[in-house]
């Protein structure tokens, strides 16, 4: 086992289900990886994401500049492009679906289902959003910001419930087929082979870079989160033109990428077998909420989380996904203690991006295998 590291602050991070999954793995093999520094996890609702440079190409095949996008939102089966000048352009989620990564069709998890607390729009009216409390944490974050004013909150109606649960249940059924359709051409989807941990251990013990490219990257399975970038201990793995590269040799023996992947291999104990049973996974209470002070998507009540977990001083900083200022509506994920751009980085992207690597301004050491 490696050596282990002093946790450098505590950060919390908002993020989809492959992200939680990455987050969970840090935490988990913490006396492999160095401690991990992610201490609230607030995972999204997510049916897919999709390319960036594809997106855009859509957008332009319709005259549509991505400079002019304001706001993107996916609502009754179409997304929408608020524009400026009140302009609005929608496209059908089928025509869309050439633009959805390649990765999410292999994806199970509608719902976050690894984080404290999941939050989305659906199964709650409008300016209302769900709220799944699955940790001790998360029901005390919720509590205590709704006790505060940050958020308030209101039963769920079964009708909403039951809506969620057949987008959960549809995303597991469709993937599935997916993942058995790519499974019988010899592309192994690995990541949904939960296995005890002394057998992953054992499965992992050999694997680098190498075998993340093969297993992983080249298949079509990378989530581009940049858990291999932030976790590697020389610093040679660098997301290049949509996807992790490697700019050196690997130390012998040294598998921290492989090990931090959402997409390699699971023990049980964090994703066991019978979670694709449960389409909501585990979960404590199911509420919806809104942010009376925010006027942000969906109520803003990730927003108003995140902000609650900074101004109180439960966290150090937290990771938000921003829009880039050099490549319009791009995403861009970052590092801060300013509850300012936690407000600026409000709304959905829609777009993979690799929300880890900022977590390298921490100076965070790493151990070896």
């Amino acid at each position: 086992m490696g050596e282990t590291t002093t946790k450098q602050g505590k950060v919390a991070m908002i993020g989809t289900p492959c992200h939680m999954i990455a987050a969970s793995k840090l935490d988990r093999f913490s006396d492999i990886l160095g401690e991990s520094p992610i201490d609230i996890k607030i995972g999204l609702f997510c049916m897919e994401n999709f390319s960036y440079s594809y997106m855009k190409k859509l957008l332009e095949k319709n005259n549509i500049d991505m400079n002019d996008v304001k706001e993107c939102r996916i609502e009754k089966n179409s997304l929408w492009f608020y524009l400026k000048e009140d302009k609005v352009f929608k496209i059908p989620l089928e025509k869309a679906k050439s633009c959805v990564r390649k990765n999410c069709n292999i994806c199970m998890d509608f719902t976050s289902e690894l984080s404290d607390l999941s939050v989305g729009s659906v199964g709650s009216q409008e300016g209302w959003s769900t709220i799944i409390i699955r940790t001790d944490k998360g029901f005390e974050l919720v509590k205590n910001a709704e006790n505060d004013k940050y958020i308030q909150t209101k039963p769920i109606e079964e009708s909403g419930l039951k809506l969620i649960k057949n987008l959960a249940n549809k995303k597991k059924k469709e993937n599935l087929s997916e993942i058995t359709k790519r499974e019988r051409v010899g592309r192994p989807v690995i990541y949904r082979r939960q296995m005890p941990i002394t057998e992953f251990t054992e499965e992992v013990s050999k694997c680098q870079f190498k075998d993340l490219k093969g297993d992983v990257i080249d298949i079509g399975a990378c989530v581009l989160c940049g858990a291999c970038d932030f976790i590697c201990p020389e610093g040679i793995i660098k997301i290049e033109d949509r996807k992790p590269q490697i700019k050196g040799k690997c130390p012998e023996g040294c598998n921290l990428c492989y090990v931090a992947c959402p997409r390699t291999y699971i023990p049980d104990d964090i994703l066991s077998k019978d979670a694709d049973k449960k389409p909501l996974g585990d979960y404590i209470k199911i509420i919806s909420a809104k942010a009376p002070i925010l006027k942000g998507q969906d109520g803003g009540v990730a927003t108003a989380l995140l902000n609650y977990a900074l101004s109180k001083k439960l966290v150090d900083d937290v990771i938000v996904v921003d829009k880039s200022t050099s490549e319009a509506w791009k995403p861009e994920s970052k590092l801060t203690k300013n509850v300012a751009d936690v407000l600026n980085a409000a709304g959905t992207k829609y777009a993979a991006c690799t929300i880890f690597t900022p977590l390298k301004e921490l100076n965070k050491g790493n151990g070896g295998v």
